[in-house]
């Protein structure tokens, strides 16, 4: 889930540099912003403490849970999970554009409401259709993730968006942490039955609806309520660049023809090799990540299948590999090296790694070490997001920013329901989770592969553009005294040339 929550709020915290005039000092007259974050931190943790979400997978295979009526590993792995690509791509769209039309809020009270609706079937459903409801239910919580990232910056000035990114972010990890690990802590000190948790996790997210209603609407969004105040003019935005600067024209003038100019530019900026090749990670990569998370715990039930609840430990490994994930994205930021060089290596060397775990995950018989593998998968994975984030970001305005990682997203989930279709659905292979874990094998090999033949063509590439200039060199050492004394002449060239 990292991965979702930090778009928008991370090409947020990057605003674009154009070279403009700097603009005036902002002004924030209502000092109530901060107790509004405040309490959106403290929202964002609460309605991510859902203890029973680790162990639905063994609630489900679970027998007495359903008062006889228990479902096959066949009826969950191909008729139920599936459901969730299926949801997450058909509302993804649809919640990304309301979420900025009705200015987050509503969003976010439909996300409670459909949290409330997933804890109830779980707890009151007895049929495959009842939970396949419920997968399209979690379809939905998972699309509308996008109204909380982005509802924090509606509050603040762009001069706090980064920080504000990171208090956010840090308040739904720790959310996910705690929920996992009291979700442990209870079935294997508390000996608490699953369907006790659900019940536990209905109360908890009914509570984040509460939470949910007692939060103020945002007067302004991205896109489609853009400010008007006299405040606000000094702030250049894409939005204003490709409305040409007319204020007479109104808002009418880019609600009509914006959004079609900023998809027409992200084709020119297709171009840009950094930020093509971080975007096809985006996509191939979260695709493969994510139907490798949705398996995974079918996949644990089927090399150890439990006998006793307290011998479960989904909670207890979800919580590590949330915690790795998080020092992992925060090791990230201290890399230095040079990216455009590098990053089909990286990209590569950790993909080829990933391929690895996920054969082992698959091939062992050891339960711990499936679990040390699905820890060190995420881990690994949530290495490389802050990267991608800021090598996408850098150069982008905050509108399209948001637009490329939309974007982005949308094809990653498209490319994941092709993948489930014919792999996982009863109308397609309909495998059982362990070929489907031999073909997300293969399909993480095939990736590793292509990015490591694309880091031996730049490195090639590079090299063959340094031949030349060091052949000039070894020609002509007599013209290296006559630079010396114009590069004397500027301070600054000894740095440049560095």
């Amino acid at each position: 889930m990292a991965p979702r929550i930090m778009l928008l709020s991370c090409c947020r915290a990057m605003p674009k540099n154009d070279g403009a005039k700097k603009p005036a000092p902002e002004k924030v007259p209502d000092q109530r912003w901060k107790l509004q974050v405040c309490y959106l931190c403290f929202y964002g943790f609460m309605t991510q403490i859902r203890p029973g979400e680790s162990f639905i997978t063994p609630y489900l295979l679970g027998a007495e849970n359903f008062k006889n009526k228990s479902f096959t590993k066949e009826e969950v792995t191909n008729l139920i999970t599936p459901v969730l690509s299926y949801s997450y791509m058909a509302v993804l769209v649809p919640i990304f554009l309301l979420t900025d039309y009705l200015r987050y809020k509503p969003v976010l009270v439909l996300q409670s409401l459909s949290h409330i609706s997933i804890w109830l079937l779980l707890v009151l459903g007895t049929s495959v259709l009842a939970m396949q409801l419920m997968e399209f239910f979690y379809g939905i919580t998972m699309a509308a993730r996008i109204a909380y990232s982005s509802y924090i910056f509606s509050l603040v000035a762009p001069s706090r968006y980064q920080r504000m990114a990171s208090y956010s972010r840090s308040a739904v990890l720790l959310g996910v942490f705690t929920s996992s690990v009291l979700g442990q802590l209870c079935v294997t000190l508390g000996g608490v039955s699953f369907l006790t948790l659900n019940y536990v996790s209905l109360g908890f997210v009914s509570f984040g609806l509460i939470l949910t209603l007692f939060l103020e609407r945002p007067r302004r969004s991205l896109f489609f309520n853009r400010p008007g105040g006299a405040g606000d003019a000094a702030v250049s935005t894409e939005l204003d660049r490709m409305a040409g600067g007319d204020s007479g024209r109104g808002a009418r003038g880019w609600r009509d023809m914006v959004l079609c100019r900023m998809l027409q530019e992200l084709g020119a900026l297709a171009r840009q090799p950094q930020l093509r090749l971080w975007s096809l990670w985006w996509v191939f990569n979260s695709a493969g990540y994510y139907l490798m998370l949705y398996y995974a715990h079918i996949l644990w039930n089927e090399i150890s299948p439990p006998t006793d609840n307290r011998r479960v430990y989904n909670g207890g490994v979800d919580a590590a590999s949330t915690l790795l994930g998080a020092v992992a994205s925060f090791a990230a930021g201290y890399v230095k090296i040079r990216w455009k060089l590098w990053s089909e290596l990286v990209i590569g060397v950790v993909t080829a790694f990933q391929a690895g775990l996920l054969l082992l995950m698959n091939s062992t018989t050891n339960i711990w070490l499936c679990y040390a593998a699905y820890i060190l998968f995420r881990g690994s994975h949530q290495f490389l997001v802050p990267i991608a984030i800021f090598q996408i970001a850098t150069s982008l305005s905050k509108e399209l920013c948001a637009l490329v990682f939309g974007v982005n997203t949308f094809f990653a989930t498209v490319l994941k329901t092709i993948i489930t279709i014919i792999v996982a659905d009863k109308r397609g292979l309909g495998l059982s989770v362990h070929p489907q874990f031999y073909v997300y094998f293969g399909y993480f090999t095939l990736l590793a592969v292509v990015y490591l033949l694309a880091a031996i063509r730049v490195g090639v590439h590079h090299s063959h553009r340094r031949q030349p200039v060091e052949l000039a060199l070894a020609k002509e050492p007599c013209q290296l005294p006559v630079e010396i004394p114009a590069q004397e002449k500027s301070p600054e060239a000894g740095t440049v040339r560095a």
